[in-house]
């Protein structure tokens, strides 16, 4: 067989071989322990905002999804080494994280509050750098960092479950659990007896879709998606699928809502 045909046939397979594997699959890590945005519903399946807007992201891109699930912590050791593209797990946007990550333009406004016990006398972060008191925090979390980095009095319990830091609460352990605003609301009104919500942020913050550092192309690719995805209304309407209770406490309570 002439050379310049076995050429011809060898790239004929590689396209068709191409063809048919169709697009690379889009690997999406999160921690699906962090209901309603990441978690799984009663039948063992992925479920939650991020993973509504995580299919969403496949769609525009035209890739197929497979999500990873995996411990918060790990995600960006994950997005290192490639085991994933991309986190999509209620990842707040800091200057520190942005170090290691790229981070997307914001598609959570959100921040940081206190749920305390109902018998406490804590009604704002004021109260709590003084000796003697325990916080409870969620470890890797920004509600970590800024206790470390500002309550100087104070003594972190560093935990490594949301759940581990509200018994502390319930049970009178701690005097405080530092952490965002949807968690610290779903988690006064599971323990309404116990615990107190102080929903107004003491620091605002925002969420972002995580990217390998330099990979400007997918940075630009998520940006355009949400853009888009805001401006066909796909937020809102994750908002009436996931969060309308939430919703319609937050404006009762005069506190902004995160979309």
């Amino acid at each position: 067989m002439a050379p310049r045909l076995l050429l011809l046939l060898l790239l004929s397979f590689i396209f068709s071989a191409c063809e048919k594997s169709g697009p690379k699959p889009l690997r999406i890590g999160m921690d699906m322990s962090y209901p309603p945005f990441e978690m799984r519903d009663t039948k063992g399946e992925p479920a939650g905002v991020s993973v509504d807007l995580a299919r969403a992201l496949g769609e525009h891109l035209r890739r197929p999804v497979e999500l990873e699930n995996m411990p918060f912590g790990g995600l960006v050791a994950a997005l290192q080494t490639g085991r994933i593209d991309v986190i999509i797990s209620s990842m707040t946007a800091t200057e520190e994280g942005g170090r290691n990550v790229e981070f997307s333009d914001p598609y959570v406004r959100t921040g940081l509050c206190l749920l305390v016990s109902a018998k406490s006398n804590v009604n704002g972060i004021a109260d709590l750098d003084a000796d003697g008191k325990k916080i409870a925090v969620v470890s890797s979390t920004t509600g970590q960092h800024w206790a470390k980095a500002n309550l100087k009095k104070a003594t972190p319990l560093v935990l490594e479950k949301e759940t581990a830091c509200v018994l502390e609460i319930t049970q009178g352990k701690a005097d405080a659990f530092i952490y965002d605003q949807m968690s610290t609301l779903r988690n006064w009104q599971a323990n309404p007896d116990t615990t107190r919500a102080l929903l107004k942020p003491f620091r605002e913050e925002a969420w972002a879709i995580a990217m390998k550092k330099g990979d400007i192309v997918m940075k630009a690719q998520v940006n355009a998606f949400i853009a888009e995805f805001r401006a066909g209304g796909g937020f809102r309407r994750l908002g009436d699928k996931w969060l309308k209770e939430q919703r319609d406490t937050f404006q009762k309570l005069g506190v902004p809502f995160v979309f």
